[in-house]
């Protein structure tokens, strides 16, 4: 029922649509408000090297259908979707075959980030495949113990990231559980990669770090071509219209396809305030 309804009701304030068509349209119309754009192609439980194959194909469509219609927009996935629980190998490969079609198009591809068991992986992936391509990077979680010895390793190899506090359910022995450590965690982070040199994409919609991040921008010179915010698809629009505003680089996160009903929950899950606009909606209707 969810998954037939829920886009009416509510799930299509953070999801663009079931097509690549539907999304290049609400790229086009954030890219003329002045926000550009990353793109996901929704999958989860990828079971089979079929899944995979249709899960690249689906990428190399999207990053086709971008070049097609010169919107101002990146690709972001998981490595998961391409194979990774099947095979590393076949994930190389699926990676392999998007990040050729990225380079042909003179796009960047973002690996997001996924739980702690795949962390070393997709970082270890990533290495190998940025000895042929640089137009791809990852995510880091400031909620993870291991993440500043990342960012510095990463710093060294120039790879351009994008800093979260984390949203997966992790043990205390991996990562911090208080708020405000990992919150002091993502501004070190931040402070790390910025001091770095190498671009930075900041994906918070928390009023202080953006504070902060301006703090540091004023007190240490960086030039806004060295770093952006990021943020949800329909959250805090407003603040992101503020910040393109302003003169920064504001990227919003924009997530489509036919499996979005796990990103719709989770999207629910870590800000139960978004559960209000469903409920608007189940009345509505």
């Amino acid at each position: 029922m969810a998954k037939r309804w829920g886009l009416r009701f509510g799930a299509h304030r953070v999801v663009a649509g079931q097509t690549i068509e539907e999304a290049i349209a609400t790229v086009k119309k954030l890219n003329e408000q002045g926000l550009v754009c990353t793109l996901d192609h929704l999958g989860e439980f990828i079971f089979s090297e079929e899944e995979a194959q249709q899960a690249t194909d689906d990428c190399i469509r999207t990053l086709e259908a971008m070049a097609a219609s010169e919107v101002d927009c990146n690709l972001s996935l998981k490595l998961t979707q391409l194979g990774l629980d099947i095979s590393e190998q076949l994930c190389m490969n699926n990676m392999t075959k998007i990040l050729e079609m990225a380079s042909k198009h003179h796009n960047f591809v973002r690996i997001d980030m996924e739980d702690y068991a795949h962390n070393q992986m997709t970082l270890e992936l990533l290495r190998e495949l940025r000895i042929k391509y640089r137009n791809v990077g990852t995510a880091i979680q400031a909620y993870l113990y291991k993440s500043e010895q990342d960012v510095r390793a990463l710093g060294r190899d120039r790879v351009n990231l994008r800093l979260v506090k984390g949203a997966y359910k992790e043990s205390p022995k991996v990562a911090f559980p208080n708020k405000a450590d990992v919150d002091e965690n993502f501004k070190k982070l931040i402070a790390l990669q910025l001091k770095s040199g190498v671009y930075t994409a900041i994906a918070t919609h928390d009023d202080q770090i953006i504070a902060y991040v301006k703090e540091l921008e004023k007190q240490f010179g960086y030039s806004r071509d060295q770093f952006e915010f990021q943020m949800l698809y329909g959250i805090r629009t407003q603040t992101q219209l503020m910040l393109a505003k302003e003169g920064y680089t504001m990227r919003v996160y924009v997530p489509f396809g036919n499996d979005w009903y796990g990103y719709f929950m989770r999207r629910l899950a870590e800000r139960p305030a978004n559960v209000a606009f469903v409920l608007k909606g189940l009345i509505k209707k």
